[in-house]
């Protein structure tokens, strides 16, 4: 397997460019595309759960300033009011960046931790990849279809407290990186979100008892070092189907992660 190529420095117009060039083109597709994007709310709860995570909202990361973290929660708060309730119905497709919009200022976000490049930044909307993730990983208990995902090309921070595999969520930009989910099931699937105990929760409820559940699990998990210094981690998801009697029905591949790790893959002697 090709390991991955270092890095090449963009100058800031070329990056505009390219963000404003693969953004013309997602707008296009959003109005002549043949997706049926779901856009329905409901109040009322469906009544079986069939996935459900929590995630806490803040977290002492090497290096971010709290206030960082603090800013994030607000623009969790918008963002999930913006999605909370969204029913898929049978062949529609929920778009994350389409429900959501554009975050700005005028919508009452403010700056938070954004990824960029290797590190990270303040930006207007940051810390909404909590979301994505949290999305993410609760669909793949479900038997929703992810149909468009983007991995994280950078291991940022070093592993702490982890209890889900590398490599687990979804990143997301407005509006080029989208985290897709089409419900190809006969029953509407409703996603259900809110803020407890200082956690980030999730949930997909349905209107049927599901006939199967599902366990996320890695393999290959690795740490290679490339020729021109950097290191690389990789691994890939599979996820095992068991039906409602517990038997393992299937095991199949969910996807494979690539990213370059900032920080040195060692720990460092001590008592």
């Amino acid at each position: 397997m090709e390991s991955i190529h270092k890095p090449i420095h963009r100058s800031k117009w070329r990056i505009r460019l390219g963000t404003a060039y693969y953004r013309g083109r997602r707008y296009l597709e959003w109005c002549f595309g043949s997706a049926h994007f779901a856009k329905t709310k409901r109040r009322d709860l469906l009544p079986f759960r069939v996935a459900a995570h929590r995630t806490p909202m803040l977290r002492q990361l090497k290096d971010v300033d709290m206030w960082l973290q603090h800013n994030k929660v607000t623009n969790l708060k918008i963002a999930i009011q913006r999605i909370n309730g969204i029913t898929v119905m049978p062949g529609e497709t929920f778009s994350y960046w389409r429900l959501i919009g554009k975050p700005t200022r005028r919508k009452g976000y403010v700056e938070g931790m954004v990824l960029f490049y290797g590190g990270f930044k303040p930006g207007v909307g940051g810390g909404l990849c909590q979301l994505s993730n949290l999305l993410y990983w609760i669909t793949l208990h479900t038997p929703l279809e992810v149909t468009e995902r983007h991995r994280h090309s950078y291991d940022v921070f070093p592993d702490a407290n982890r209890t889900q595999p590398f490599g687990s969520g979804a990143t997301c930009a407005y509006n080029y990186l989208d985290l897709r989910i089409k419900n190809n099931t006969a029953e509407p699937y409703q996603l259900v979100l809110g803020m407890e105990d200082g956690d980030l929760t999730g949930e997909w409820r349905t209107t049927q008892m599901t006939l199967h559940t599902y366990e996320i699990y890695e393999k290959e998990h690795r740490i290679t070092q490339n020729l021109w210094g950097g290191y690389e981690r990789h691994n890939s998801i599979y996820r095992k189907v068991f039906n409602r009697e517990g038997e393992l029905v299937q095991d199949e591949f969910i996807t494979e992660n690539r990213a370059l790790m900032m920080y040195q893959p060692f720990l460092e002697s001590g008592t």
